[in-house]
């Protein structure tokens, strides 16, 4: 049986983190969820003109591997190369000819003909506060010794999605992240700073895997119960008549106080996070670790109508120094709970039909330098690395791009964080080198400046 508890928090600019909130905020005064409601809304109508209704139903599951997985033990092994290079781990072949992965991801192999690999991602910064702000918004993010080093400066391509897509399915949260977004090195940016907070992310906050998993912000105050909620609505309700007799605009929100008393009387929204519900069967496919039930709980989100899920795997900052694992024991301990419940992923949303409306990414804010280290382990490149992408309706069993013979440089096709993010963005049918919104100066601030979607993917000229 789910449980549903918990208590909210602010992210570093004073935004609620809560996609719902408990019903107090529903008392006198206190129009918190209403608001919420009523700027996504606006958002999405004043983006409508930039999306394309073809992609509707669309959505995307964001495989976030915070801290920088090293593409040599992933999906751009060296097996030619001299063990400094090579690393700890040997290459097998996947069942697209000539196309090998890291001897680490056996089960990711048998799936290569559904995926589509860049090999050439880059934007040469070894700083994790600015690679994690660059791979998670398109933008170059603040350095790590400077003072302004957790201050957001462009919101997340969740948060952007929220703002401009909102819901597949009215009632669902627009953007959802599990198991938490803690952890990792400098995994800040997330959110949606200018966007505002009704475009941060519902964050479950519980492992999926746990006997004790709970969702928080979807139960009611526990001295409050259905029928009190009922009664505080309906006096609310003749206060908020006599305020829009004076203050048409205020009739707008009659929509909004309905679906905010809905998601915390309705079912929908707790049955989507219900990952008891699904049958041992597939729970076992995916594994039961806390990777594999947060990669299954974010296909139940998307089919059930959430837009945007970000599953957060960490941590991936394998040097060897500074109290970090080494190559070896983080690949280990780490990527074959990563490799089934990819695996099981992409099979799941294929048997139902969810493949082509679903966009699979898997990556981190950068690479692991080419040399191992005196310490067995990689340190922060970001001059080359991999991105993983599958599903929508991207070609697949395709590489694009490629590293030097010792996975250091882009040997051809260069790209960007933002062409990623353009990419990711194309597939929801959002035509982001078109978007602007409001920075808090009141500046237009583009969705993409220079990135555009990658044509080997989408076909774009």
């Amino acid at each position: 049986m789910l449980k549903v508890t918990g208590r909210s928090a602010t992210d570093c600019e004073g935004w609620s983190r809560r996609s719902f909130v408990q019903a107090g905020v529903l008392g006198l005064g206190g129009l918190t969820l209403p608001q919420f409601l009523a700027a996504r809304t606006q958002a999405a109508s004043r983006a409508s003109a930039v999306i394309n209704p073809k992609s509707a139903g669309t959505s995307v599951i964001l495989m976030w591997m915070s801290g920088g997985p090293g593409h040599h033990e992933t999906w751009d092994p060296k097996p030619e190369a001299v063990s400094q290079f090579r690393g700890p781990f040997g290459a097998i072949s996947t069942n697209v000819p000539g196309v090998f992965f890291s001897e680490t991801l056996p089960q990711s192999a048998q799936v290569m003909d559904q995926l589509a690999i860049l090999r050439s991602v880059r934007h040469g910064s070894g700083d994790h506060t600015k690679g994690n702000h660059w791979m998670l918004t398109g933008f170059e993010g603040p350095d790590f010794n400077k003072p302004d080093n957790t201050i957001q400066r462009r919101p997340s391509l969740g948060s952007a999605v929220a703002a401009l897509r909102g819901p597949n399915v009215p009632g669902m949260p627009a953007y959802a992240a599990a198991p938490h977004l803690r952890g990792g090195t400098d995994n800040l940016f997330h959110y949606a700073t200018y966007l505002g907070g009704a475009n941060n992310p519902f964050v479950v906050n519980s492992n999926p895997n746990a006997a004790d998993y709970r969702v928080r912000d979807l139960s009611l105050a526990s001295s409050l119960t259905y029928d009190r909620l009922r009664d505080r609505r309906s006096l609310l309700s003749t206060f908020d008549s006599m305020r829009r007799e004076l203050d048409p605009p205020m009739q707008d929100l009659d929509g909004n106080y309905q679906t905010a008393f809905d998601l915390l009387t309705g079912s929908q929204v707790r049955d989507a996070f219900d990952i008891n519900a699904e049958p041992a069967a597939i729970r076992d496919k995916y594994g039961r670790h806390e990777f594999g039930q947060s990669a299954l709980l974010a296909r139940r989100l998307v089919e059930r109508g959430v837009t945007f899920v970000t599953v957060n795997t960490q941590p991936w900052d394998h040097h060897g120094t500074a109290n970090r694992y080494a190559t070896a024991e983080g690949a280990k301990l780490l990527l074959p709970p990563f490799d089934r419940a990819l695996a099981a992923l992409v099979r799941d949303l294929i048997e139902r039909g969810l493949y082509e409306k679903t966009l699979i990414v898997a990556m981190g804010e950068f690479g692991r330098t080419p040399r191992m280290n005196e310490a067995a382990g990689r340190d922060h490149w970001g001059h080359t690395f991999s991105v993983l992408m599958g599903g929508g309706r991207l070609p697949r069993g395709i590489v694009v791009g490629a590293s030097d013979a010792h996975g250091a440089y882009v040997a051809e096709r260069p790209l960007s964080p933002e062409d990623v993010a353009a990419t990711v963005y194309h597939h929801l049918g959002i035509d982001s080198q078109h978007v602007t919104f409001p920075d808090r100066a009141g500046r237009p601030m583009h969705l993409v400046e220079t990135g555009e979607p990658i044509r080997e993917l989408v076909g774009v000229a």
